[in-house]
């Protein structure tokens, strides 16, 4: 039952890259429409990523009603990061390449008003209260150890390289981007060996990519753990063995109906604790660059509350 209106205080945090791709306007249509609802209405928008964090943090210290990331699931993954195991609720504003954690959620994407307008609701209702997963590893610029969240996906192997390839073009705009960085990859296409632990469960494989879903989707509405929840405590992992250049075309297709789970070279098994190793694998979070494996990933059951309706 929804409760009288109260105004809410927001930090809104704008991609700064957001002006790119003609999509200049959103932020400040997102400020304005967040005030036009009554909310009191912080922006925090940057020149740099870095910079962008630092701000960040700073205001989250300040316990507000809500962080509203608007970008890609690169800037959800900043809130995630920013607000995971806390109190304070993340909004998304979803105006990136993929926005795979905005469908997960089954929040607007592509749609500012949308998408404001569903934080406006949310915003008068308690908050839902979705998993998120912590990566341990060490990072390859520092070599220290490292912590980081991320909410949707964590892909090791193939996909991993398709996502740092498209991230490093700047044309074509939107999800077409992937699918061309597909095909670049695809001619360099490899199984990797793969030592897996699963709630302490060790096996070797050898497969194109192992992908860990706690959200349902990829690369703009690819549906790699189509049956992933992320709210059941569990992570989705997927295995795809090795596959021919010709066999991996043949399914590709599927994948975005989710049916490539049918396929005899496809497995999906559940677990909350997993270690990734092999060498030459490649770890990315929400699309965000980890480096190399070895990477041990935890799912923190609750561990982040977002401004999205509850699941259906």
């Amino acid at each position: 039952m929804a409760n009288e209106f109260q105004p809410k205080r927001l930090i809104v945090a704008i991609n700064p890259g957001a002006a790119a791709g003609g999509r200049k306007a959103v932020g400040p249509q997102v400020l304005q429409g967040l005030r036009d609802l009554g909310h009191d209405v912080t922006e925090l928008q940057e020149n740099s990523y870095q910079e962008l964090l630092t701000s960040a943090r700073a205001a989250i210290a300040t316990q507000p009603d809500g962080f509203v990331v608007v970008g890609g699931d690169g800037m959800v993954n900043l809130g995630a990061n920013m607000v995971a195991g806390t109190s304070v609720p993340l909004g998304i504003v979803s105006a990136g390449t993929g926005n795979d954690t905005a469908r997960s959620l089954h929040l607007p994407f592509d749609d500012t008003a949308a998408s404001v307008a569903a934080i406006g609701v949310a915003l008068q209702h308690e908050p839902r209260i979705v998993d998120a997963a912590i990566m341990r590893f060490t990072d390859p610029t520092t070599g220290e150890k490292t912590e980081r969240w991320f909410a949707c996906a964590l892909s090791a192997g193939f996909d991993a390289t398709v996502n740092e390839r498209a991230n490093r073009m700047k044309h074509p705009k939107g999800p077409s981007r992937y699918n061309i960085a597909l095909v670049i990859e695809l001619l360099r296409l490899k199984p990797y060996q793969y030592t897996l632990t699963l709630d302490g469960k060790t096996t070797k494989v050898a497969a194109n990519m192992v992908s860990l879903g706690n959200g349902v989707s990829i690369g703009g509405g690819m549906l790699i753990t189509p049956d992933a929840k992320m709210d059941d405590g569990l992570l989705d992992v997927l295995i795809v063995r090795p596959l021919s250049r010709f066999n991996f075309l043949r399914i590709f297709p599927s994948v975005f109906k989710g049916t490539h789970v049918n396929r005899a070279e496809v497995s999906i098994e559940r677990a909350r604790n997993v270690r990734i190793e092999g060498d030459g694998v490649v770890i990315t979070g929400d699309g965000e660059s980890v480096g190399p494996a070895p990477v041990d990933v935890e799912l923190v059951p609750g561990a982040l509350r977002v401004l999205a309706p509850l699941a259906g």
